[in-house]
């Protein structure tokens, strides 16, 4: 089964996003937007595992979570990887609780590592992922919007949230889009 662990966001903040995913689909670039509901930051993409290894996991996990206490996060920023002009993804960015999630991360990957699921070539970098660009259709206005929108897209601050848990979903691909499935959340001190 395909899996990832991740930090779940509250319904207010996926219709915020859903939102903003709005405001750029007016750009009329060629992208593959997540799906509103799908929206969340993703701590460790695991791809295909087995039974055995998810029990594994599932330890991790919990031991990991364990160890952590919950926090608190915000959104601060948009942007685009590898860069704003030439977009291929398009994230937004945290603040607050970035700290936290990459220790999270960081964590989880040196103990998942020990399973014999290789480490990610990048650094973590804490976002939350809302769009992966297909082609070169209207790049440029797709740039123009994200600069245009992130002067002033946080002006009306939305409230930090509290992080009490990191979930690890099964994600199953089909044409519509992904369909994830809690397999199991842990619970941060």
């Amino acid at each position: 089964m395909r899996t990832f662990i991740a930090i779940e966001l509250p319904k207010e903040f996926k219709e915020q996003l859903a939102k903003l995913q709005e405001q750029l689909k007016t750009s009329g670039a060629d992208v593959k937007w997540v799906q509103p509901e799908n929206i969340h930051l993703t701590l460790k993409f695991l791809g295909e595992i087995d039974e055995q290894i998810s029990a594994k996991i599932i330890n991790i996990l919990e031991k990991t979570a364990h160890n952590k206490n919950s926090f608190y996060l915000n959104l601060v920023s948009l942007g685009g990887f590898p860069n704003m002009n030439f977009p291929r993804v398009i994230w937004v960015g945290i603040k607050k609780g970035e700290g936290e999630t990459k220790e999270i991360a960081k964590e989880l990957e040196n103990e998942i590592a020990q399973l014999g699921i290789p480490k990610e070539k990048r650094a973590f970098s804490s976002h939350i992922t809302l769009g992966r660009v297909r082609s070169g259709l209207n790049r440029t206005q797709l740039a123009n919007k994200l600069n245009e929108l992130t002067n002033d897209l946080f002006k009306e601050s939305l409230p930090d949230f509290k992080i009490t848990k990191i979930t690890l979903f099964k994600s199953t691909l089909t044409p519509k889009g992904p369909i994830y499935e809690i397999l199991k959340e842990a619970q941060l001190k």
